[in-house]
């Protein structure tokens, strides 16, 4: 039996990079899969991909930062697969900005996507799963950059700082109602927020002495999201490669 035999998955931001592995890997484990992005054709394409190479997917469009999109997307997967029982709060944007560049749209519209849609979906996804009494599992997204300051990305950092905190509060809001929630924390995985292109020469710093790839980090949702980890709640696995462990004065 494979590790998600028959769970029903909601992967956002799935379009591409991190999204799109997560999906693919879960697919292989034995989810059906609800591909979820603001991009609905790049949602269709990994769901397609999916359903080509014989696991169960389909794509659906997704505002997240808008809560009617939320509502509508969590009504529309139960409709299509029946239940929720796995949520990965992926999707994200980086305003790659100083304070002093950066305008409150921009301020607003990265916490909205990146911090406000975690909150949102879990809320909306957990109300359901409660109603069908599943024990589910919420693997949140988060960053190295929620722990550390940076010289630009303000807004960002600020939101995946409030992701950490977030997924604690979720986790013991949600345990009475057997739903475990969990972050993973990546470190420069596949192409930067926002991009297509990934350059497998960038520079990284870390002790792996590699740059990540996005399977680097679905393996660790995987984990996470399905019952090899039962015992692990309101916790945030790092997968930077060790890059958060070295000081400064080691680069």
């Amino acid at each position: 039996m494979t590790r998600l035999d028959g769970k029903v998955a909601i992967v956002t931001g799935a379009g591409r990079n991190i999204g799109e592995a997560i999906c693919k890997l879960f697919a292989g484990e034995g989810a059906i899969v609800a591909v979820t992005d603001l991009d609905k054709s790049a949602a269709d394409r990994v769901a397609n991909e999916i359903n080509a190479s014989g696991g169960k997917a389909q794509g659906f469009a997704c505002d997240v930062s808008k809560e009617d999109d939320i509502i509508r997307c969590t009504k529309d997967v139960i409709a299509a697969f029946g239940q929720i029982d796995v949520l990965i709060n992926n999707a994200a944007i980086s305003d790659n900005k100083t304070m002093f560049d950066l305008s409150l749209e921009q301020w607003n519209q990265t916490l909205a996507v990146t911090l406000t849609s975690p909150f949102l979906f879990t809320k909306h996804v957990a109300k359901a799963m409660i109603d069908k009494g599943t024990a589910g599992t919420i693997v949140n997204v988060t960053s190295t950059s929620g722990y550390f300051g940076r010289d630009r990305a303000t807004a960002y950092t600020a939101a995946k700082g409030g992701v950490v905190n977030l997924t604690k509060s979720q986790a013991i809001q949600l345990a009475p109602h057997n739903i475990r929630v969990n972050a993973v924390v990546p470190n420069k995985i596949g192409s930067p927020v926002g991009r297509d292109e990934f350059d497998p020469t960038r520079p990284v710093l870390n002790l792996a002495g590699r740059p990540g790839v996005p399977e680097d980090l679905a393996r660790a949702a995987l984990y996470l999201a399905n019952p090899e980890s039962e015992f692990i709640v309101g916790a945030s696995l790092f997968v930077d490669g060790g890059c958060s462990v070295l000081m400064p004065g080691n680069a």
